[in-house]
């Protein structure tokens, strides 16, 4: 990837990664498909300014939904869960 910002799509904001992110200081990002644990620790720490210890990636496969008649199946994600130094912090929200 030429860009950090091609890597990291977008932090994933649900009720199990902000237990995480409040127990053990992990953060969960949306990557793009094809990229590797050294490529998404390398983005991190350029993008946030931390430092990263440990990173997880999950491939999550698509569920199939039904519109009345219709069937379909969502997206398929790839998650990285990635953990963070011990006293460092990633401002999600952007509050001061």
């Amino acid at each position: 990837m030429t860009d950090y910002r091609d890597v990291i799509l977008r932090p994933i904001i649900t009720e199990k990664s902000m237990k995480l992110m409040a127990e053990d200081n992990k953060v969960t990002f949306e990557i793009a498909k094809g990229v590797n644990k050294f490529e998404v620790k390398k983005a991190v720490e350029a993008l946030f300014n931390v430092d990263v210890e440990q990173v997880n990636t999950i491939n999550v496969k698509p569920k199939k939904r039904r519109v009345g008649r219709f069937e379909g199946k969502t997206n398929r994600v790839r998650k990285a869960i990635v953990k963070i130094k011990e006293g460092q912090t990633i401002d999600l929200f952007g509050e001061e």
